[in-house]
């Protein structure tokens, strides 16, 4: 069974996997909770792919095509409270 999680501990563990995946090669960008990651260049079409992959199995949700879009994966808070949401949903079983 999963811990419970808040959107606290969602944030700072995506962020973790987005700074090592995808930042690792710029070690002074500030990637601040509310910045859109396509549009500062975090990441691209082939690193949604990577971060639905980390999200889904760190935190056990099942992320549909239909979820996959600026709303809910825009931002670090934006992935936070989705992830957040679809644990409280029981989504994720």
């Amino acid at each position: 069974m999963q811990d419970v999680m808040d959107e606290t501990t969602v944030l700072a563990r995506t962020r973790a996997f987005v700074e090592e995946s995808f930042l690792y090669m710029r070690p002074r960008f500030v990637l601040g909770d509310d910045d859109r990651l396509f549009e500062k260049g975090v990441i691209d079409s082939m690193g949604v792919l990577e971060l639905i992959g980390f999200l889904e199995t760190a935190f056990g949700v099942a992320i549909t095509d239909q979820d996959i879009n600026e709303t809910n994966l825009g931002t670090l808070a934006d992935i936070a409270r989705y992830v957040t949401s679809r644990s409280e949903n029981g989504a994720a079983s």
